[in-house]
């Protein structure tokens, strides 16, 4: 009985362990992350996306979520919401310079994030041409977050939640800095501004104030001038993208472009920001020198100063615009139009719950 008892249980032993040769040795690949379709605006230009990056509604949730996540920055002192304030127009918070994680000072103005995904050049010296590269320099940058990326690699990797977001986003990818910058972008694409009362006149929803409309052709001529780096291309992007010398120093104690391209002629040339929402991201320029747009102005009112690479965009500098009193008061007021409210209170922008 004992013998009999004995082959069972050995032929039992033998069947399970040959069973368990089907067992797979490595978790299935989660169902794939559901696709996004970004909508862009009537009138805007197509957002290159990157092939190696397509939108997914898990990769932009997870992004949202680490954009106000403290963990990507030393001691999880700030997130990049921190500095990039969307009351503020994702910029921050009406300083000059921003504070880093340790209490390190900038030396650079923190620039609003928007329509970045319609962008070509990132940073105001232009260094990176894309999201996913703009998204890498703060983490490790010592005056910023401070952090290196493979300590953020393994703090994410530490908490439960964000193994399964990032799963869920990418499969059984491992989690790096690399998938980091993705989501972060992915998120950051999907800032959009295109409802500000500028929008809603070009749409023929609403009408323009006589000031504002007086601004609008100031801002749009000769008389003023904006229009050629700021151009409006029918009420979109309002940058050209490019780099320019506005007239701001004689000597450049801050080369911008010209301290990444190496040439003398690109000194002092920095990137031409975006005008949607600028009446919420004071200060202005690249060092926040000007602490509103009154001050702006003035600026090129009053002409600016010359140099060896000041743009030839500036037909007045040395002589100013000599814009009027009311003439500055209309440009300014064309200026707010530029407001979108809808995008400083989007819910889809903010803090996760």
């Amino acid at each position: 009985m004992k013998t009999l008892r004995y082959i069972i249980f050995l032929t039992l032993i033998t069947t399970w362990a040959a069973c368990q040769k089907d067992v797979p040795l490595t978790e299935p690949e989660p169902k794939p992350a559901t696709p996004y379709t970004l909508e862009i605006p009537a009138g805007f230009p197509q957002i290159n996306i990157p092939s190696d990056n397509p939108m997914t509604v898990e990769g932009i949730a997870l992004g949202r979520k680490l954009f106000y996540d403290k963990i990507l920055s030393k001691n999880n002192a700030q997130s990049c919401g921190s500095c990039h304030n969307q009351a503020h127009a994702f910029s921050d918070n009406g300083k000059v310079f921003s504070t880093g994680a340790d209490g390190s000072i900038g030396t650079r103005n923190a620039q609003a994030l928007i329509n970045l995904g319609f962008n070509r050049h990132f940073f105001w010296d232009g260094r990176v041409t894309t999201l996913e590269k703009l998204a890498l320099e703060p983490v490790k940058n010592p005056v910023e977050m401070h952090q290196s990326w493979a300590t953020s690699a393994a703090k994410i990797n530490a908490r439960p939640d964000y193994v399964i977001d990032f799963k869920a986003a990418f499969g059984n990818k491992e989690i790096d800095s690399s998938l980091v910058v993705k989501v972060l972008a992915q998120f950051m694409r999907t800032m959009i501004s295109s409802n500000s009362r500028f929008d809603k006149y070009v749409r023929h929803e609403i009408a323009l104030t006589s000031s504002e409309l007086n601004g609008f052709v100031i801002f749009n001529t000769e008389r003023a001038d904006c229009f050629h780096c700021h151009n409006l291309d029918g009420g979109f992007l309002i940058t050209d993208n490019l780099f320019h010398n506005n007239g701001l120093d004689t000597e450049f104690a801050d080369q911008g472009l010209g301290a990444i391209t190496g040439s003398p002629f690109d000194a002092g040339k920095f990137l031409t920001p975006t005008l949607r929402n600028v009446a919420l991201s004071a200060p202005y320029m690249h060092d926040g020198r000007f602490a509103t747009l009154e001050a702006v102005i003035n600026h090129y009112n009053t002409g600016g100063e010359a140099s060896l690479t000041v743009d030839p965009l500036m037909k007045h500098v040395g002589t100013g615009l000599n814009l009027s009193a009311q003439e500055r008061a209309d440009l300014l007021a064309f200026l707010h139009t530029f407001t979108d409210e809808d995008f400083i209170n989007d819910a889809q922008f903010s803090a996760p719950d």
